[in-house]
């Protein structure tokens, strides 16, 4: 592995993969991927139940690109053949374009301290040794991050995240934190195995009156939430906050801002959200009113010139992108800056605007369906 490189991308998820082919696409000669698993990892750590909640297909043909495409001319439904793929299968998807592209990539690759030094380079201490770079792309997404700082108490529960498989809870009762989109799909998988389960909710984000899917749950989950609902297992407490949670003995309480209290023999099931692979390196970042890291319109940070934020932490105001068909719509515009540094060529930027794959004006974002 080149010890200098004139881009450094930490993560081989979506977004890694996603920016690494623009630059490769650009001419960049002099770039490393690296991640501290396999390309995907994040993907193949979900769940083995889990699927993907943005439908794709391969609609290249008449001017549509694949939801969760990552690079324009490519599609996860016709590389896989499903329509809602598992993590596992979107790794390979991954793959397949690591390979075609023939990126400059390294797996098993920790980061452990980023340093800016004077000269303006990046001294990236790994796993593997130390790396210089003129330029860092933060890619290592949120997921395996998961926030446990969220109430007092939440040590005791279990992560959405850190489940294998549903399959391996083996009680016969269990207890949901969080209404969103993870934990409707645990409230969906318990009840598919059987399972009686309680969900905890803040917000009703099933009965939000809004398009927007950072908000609301998804179509897809809707439909599912729907016939698990039909089975008469599952309850459902909305508008509440969980304060704490306590242990005593073989039980835990669950206990809500709102007076309400929850008692359950297993370990309550946390799926309250991420607190994102930034804070790795917060010293690197400003962050905003949102919690989130603050970037100027090219996605740099506002603090660190020369490093680069992409993927599912990105904000800009409140502009939430937190799915593929979201954030890589900004890989190109990132790219872009980056290339224009390093005079790079540009000539393929045009194909991205032409697949809508370079979103470099938010003032069109966030605007409501009609009907």
């Amino acid at each position: 592995m080149n010890k200098h490189v004139d881009v450094l991308i930490v993560g081989a998820g979506a977004s890694g993969i996603g920016v690494g082919i623009v630059l490769k696409q650009m001419g960049c000669g002099n770039f490393c991927v690296i991640d501290k698993g396999d390309i995907g990892e994040t993907f193949r750590r979900w769940p083995k139940e889990m699927r993907f909640i943005t439908p794709s297909f391969p609609s290249q043909g008449f001017g549509q690109t694949d939801l969760n495409a990552v690079a324009p001319k490519t599609s996860p439904a016709y590389t896989l053949d499903e329509e809602h793929p598992t993590g596992e299968e979107y790794a390979e998807y991954l793959e397949v374009l690591a390979d075609h592209y023939q990126l400059p990539l390294r797996t098993k690759v920790e980061v452990k301290e980023i340093r800016k030094h004077n000269n303006q380079l990046f001294e990236v201490v790994t796993s593997k040794g130390k790396l210089c770079s003129k330029f860092i792309v933060w890619a290592a997404g949120e997921y395996q991050y998961p926030d446990f700082d969220v109430f007092p108490g939440a040590e005791h529960c279990i992560h959405s995240s850190q489940i294998h498989s549903w399959e391996e809870m083996k009680a016969d009762d269990y207890l949901v934190i969080g209404g969103y989109e993870s934990g409707i799909d645990a409230l969906y998988q318990l009840n598919r195995l059987n399972k009686k389960t309680r969900l905890l909710a803040k917000t009703a984000t099933w009965e939000i009156d809004s398009s927007d899917p950072s908000i609301v749950i998804s179509p897809y989950t809707y439909g599912r939430m729907r016939e698990a609902l039909a089975d008469d297992r599952i309850e459902m407490y909305e508008n509440l906050t969980v304060s704490s949670v306590r242990k005593e003995g073989n039980s835990y309480y669950v206990e809500t801002r709102e007076g309400e209290q929850f008692t359950t023999c297993t370990p309550p099931v946390l799926a309250t959200g991420y607190k994102g692979s930034t804070s790795m390196i917060s010293q690197l970042f400003e962050f905003g009113e949102h919690g989130k890291p603050l970037v100027n319109e090219q996605d740099e940070s506002t603090y660190c010139q020369g490093l680069f934020l992409c993927g599912p932490e990105l904000r800009h105001g409140s502009h939430v992108f937190c799915y593929i068909y979201k954030f890589r719509q900004r890989y190109a515009v990132l790219a872009e800056a980056i290339g224009s540094r390093l005079n790079l060529n540009m000539d393929i930027l045009e194909l991205y605007q032409k697949e809508n794959f370079y979103l470099d004006d938010l003032s069109g974002c966030g605007e409501s369906c009609e009907c």
